[in-house]
């Protein structure tokens, strides 16, 4: 009996500290997650890690469909017909790239995806999304997936409205975590290496403040590797984007484009995570095909 329960104490002990990492992914629309894809899969495929995906809109305001419209059989420019297919036809898409990626759960918050703008505020006040029901959902997700990191997009001035809205309920959600265990916040998106965009915050928004202390992390899915260095991850990038074929606009501008797929670390996390965060994209570069 004593032989017994030391071994099942030691594979328990084995299977705990063999643990990857666990991520979860807060974004606004279906096809945001292509900002980092390969940081993901890497997670998943390489560093034996979970992620999930916490989805805040119903994607049914994105016409941006014209090659789709062919591919669907339907005119996914025209807001009516997007509004009645679009969010079934862009959960479908999101399953697909969540599969490359090897996203674990799916969390569909279903709100509304009314149209392109920059103020945060309606969304934010209620207004426009049940930010009650986001809030409690966000706050129980997080609760049982004890996660080690959350991703979600910078919530710079120059982006959609939903963006900013959807990365400030990520960040106001680990505030509100209790005790010390809480997961470290990254704010990304993907860039080219010749970048000269910065970020510290967003106006009026304290909590988006970017720490002054931590570096900005990166990997770069460029790299070159394997016979006459022809294999690089872009390609898992390519694999993601071509899976939301209603954006096939935005898709096609950006298929095999941006080279770093770059987090910033959001003051909110403290100084203490840095050197853990550090190790994490470390660890990143050097599983799979190693990428320094």
């Amino acid at each position: 009996m004593k032989k017994t329960f030391s071994f099942l104490f030691i594979f328990i002990a084995f299977q705990t500290f063999s643990q990857g990492p666990k991520v979860l992914i807060v974004t606004a629309h279906p096809d945001d997650e292509t900002m980092f894809p390969v940081t993901i899969f890497k997670i998943t495929h390489e560093l034996k890690g979970t992620a999930d995906l916490a989805l805040i809109t119903d994607g049914s305001g994105g016409y941006n469909g014209l090659v789709a419209s062919s591919y669907y059989g339907m005119n996914l420019t025209d807001s009516t017909t997007g509004r009645i297919h679009l969010p079934l036809l862009r959960k479908k898409e999101l399953f697909c790239s969540g599969e490359v990626m090897g996203i674990k759960n799916f969390h569909f918050f279903d709100q509304i995806d009314d149209y392109y703008q920059f103020d945060p505020k309606p969304f934010l006040a209620g207004e426009r999304w049940d930010l009650a029901f986001c809030e409690r959902k966000l706050d129980k997700i997080l609760q049982n997936g004890q996660y080690d990191y959350v991703f979600c997009l910078i919530p710079s001035a120059e982006q959609h409205a939903h963006h900013k809205t959807a990365s400030i309920l990520a960040l106001r959600a680990v505030q509100r975590m209790k005790g010390d265990k809480k997961p470290v916040v990254l704010g990304g998106r993907s860039l080219n290496k010749n970048y000269t965009y910065t970020f510290s915050q967003l106006e009026n928004y304290p909590e988006t403040k970017i720490s002054t202390t931590a570096p900005v992390f990166y990997f770069d899915r460029s790299f070159g590797f394997g016979e006459n260095k022809h294999h690089s991850y872009m390609i898992v990038a390519d694999w993601v984007k071509a899976c939301h074929k209603t954006q096939s606009g935005d898709m096609d501008a950006s298929m095999h484009k941006g080279e770093l797929e770059t987090f910033w670390y959001f003051d909110i996390n403290g100084n203490t995570k840095i050197e853990q965060t550090k190790t994490f994209f470390e660890n990143l570069r050097n599983s799979g095909f190693p990428t320094k």
